[in-house]
């Protein structure tokens, strides 16, 4: 099968396409035919040699094939999996990577039929930001209706979903973006928008109950001013001060993603009855990879960039 490789850790210039033997499904395992998957950021990250918590705090193995969120057909599947058949149309999570190929071995407590509502390209572009945003919510920020929440970088994968599952949960909801982002941010439920280049957000926002930081840095540190007491800092990109939140009297966390087909299929009841929506920014064909990984590495993308593979 074709497949995209890294036989070294770095960047764009080690992204390989190889034939390599397509795998066979053994105990407890279901093999998908691809038709797209989704570049995020912790392809780009893990390709470098990042360590990851997720992972045992170890960095992938090489030879790597990058890819954690895709669609695709069910190729075949191991005789102790029941539920599951071939030419069911799924999509699902592969928290190590592998789905920048034609073929995907996928665990099948990670899957979950492909909403309806979307095509295969659209699925592809679900799985792990929809996830990441609801853990970041719900299980790590306990937002609840009522609340107010601030989410910077919102225009992203992960931010586009955080803002309509806060909007959702009848939450108040403060999103950071360009200027640019506006109108598409507010179209998906922010109610207050913050031109970050324009205008520092902590002179605006104020009794935050809940920050979802996607960006980290100073916009990171600069959160804690921005939180009522007793409120939760939630990253995704890097673990927050546990002494800046002890003097802010604030709870802090950085979400490790663990995918579960549980989540899945809550996303998927949001979407098939349009109370979410997915939005893929650009699509690459699988032989434009390189192109598409420079762009996503340009952090000012809307939505999500999706490989169509088959």
């Amino acid at each position: 099968m074709k497949a995209i490789c890294f036989h070294q850790y770095g960047g764009v210039e080690n992204l390989q396409f190889e034939d390599i033997p397509a795998p066979q499904v053994s105990k407890g395992q279901v093999l998908v035919r691809v038709r797209a998957a989704s570049i995020n950021p912790i392809d780009i990250k893990l390709a470098s040699g990042m360590k990851r918590p997720v992972l045992n705090n170890k960095a992938v193995d090489l030879p790597w094939t990058p890819g954690c969120e895709f669609s695709g057909t069910v190729e075949s599947v191991a005789e102790d999996i029941a539920g599951i058949q071939k030419g069911d149309e799924v999509f699902g999570n592969t928290p190590s990577g592998g789905s920048f190929a034609e073929f995907v071995l996928a665990q099948p407590d990670l899957i979950a039929p492909r909403p309806k509502k979307l095509n295969p390209t659209e699925a592809a572009s679900v799985s792990l930001v929809g996830q990441t945003a609801w853990q970041a919510l719900f299980e790590y920020g306990k937002l609840q209706g009522g609340q107010k929440v601030l989410i910077h970088g919102a225009a992203g994968g992960v931010g586009s979903f955080a803002v309509q599952l806060a909007h959702w949960k009848k939450a108040t909801v403060w999103a950071t973006g360009s200027s640019d982002n506006t109108a598409y941010l507010r179209s998906l439920g922010a109610d207050v928008t913050i031109d970050y280049k324009a205008t520092p957000f902590e002179s605006m926002a104020k009794d935050i109950d809940v920050v979802i930081d996607l960006i980290g840095g100073e916009t990171q540190e600069r959160s804690f001013k921005v939180l009522k007491s007793g409120g939760y800092l939630i990253s995704t990109v890097s673990i927050p001060s546990q002494q800046m939140a002890d003097e802010y009297k604030v709870h802090v966390a950085m979400v490790t993603g663990k995918p579960t087909r549980g989540r899945l299929t809550q996303l998927v009841q949001l979407l098939d009855a349009g109370i979410i929506k997915t939005t893929v920014g650009k699509i690459y064909p699988f032989s434009q990879a390189k192109e598409a990984w420079n762009d996503i590495t340009s952090h000012h993308t809307q939505g999500k960039i999706v490989l169509e593979i088959l």
